[in-house]
């Protein structure tokens, strides 16, 4: 297949400044709070966002270098495959967040429970529409059982460069 590019539609700005002690999903980073600042040229692009609670953003996870098929998650002692976790060494360094937006001034976004590293290039932004992405009554697999102490849960080096 062709390599596949795309171009930021504008950067992370969180107190996240390192990815040990991060926190590992939005539900673990309920008091951060950090910036989406869109590039100018896209900002006529957020007309409306005002409107939704959360958002959803696609971003390159720019610190994570290499990748392996199978790995250990923060959350589970027992290895899975990449594609059945979302840890950061992928085969694609793409990561999603689910954050919550608590407003607007021209071409930046303030959101809620970041937990994303300061710095991180956003590929996109789309709303979170529960109809269309919440499906509460579905099986989520290995983390089922594993969630009771998100709010704990730090990112470690397991996932850092050897």
């Amino acid at each position: 297949m062709e390599p596949v590019t795309y171009q930021p539609v504008g950067i992370i700005h969180s107190p996240h400044t390192s990815l040990a002690g991060m926190p590992i999903q939005p539900p673990a980073a309920k008091s951060f709070i950090g910036t989406l600042e869109v590039q100018p040229e896209l900002a006529d692009g957020l007309t409306g966002i005002e409107g939704f609670t959360r958002l959803i953003l696609i971003y390159q996870l720019h610190k994570s270098e290499g990748f392996s098929l199978t790995a250990t998650p923060f959350l589970d002692t027992t290895t899975h495959g990449v594609f059945a976790t979302r840890v950061p060494r992928r085969p694609n360094q793409i990561g999603l967040s689910v954050v919550k937006l608590l407003g607007r001034k021209g071409n930046v976004l303030e959101i809620g429970e970041v937990d994303i590293l300061d710095g991180t290039p956003v590929l996109d932004i789309k709303p979170y529409v529960p109809p269309f992405d919440a499906y509460p009554q579905e099986r989520y697999g290995w983390f089922e059982g594993k969630l009771d102490d998100i709010e704990a849960a730090r990112s470690d080096d397991r996932f850092t460069k050897n």
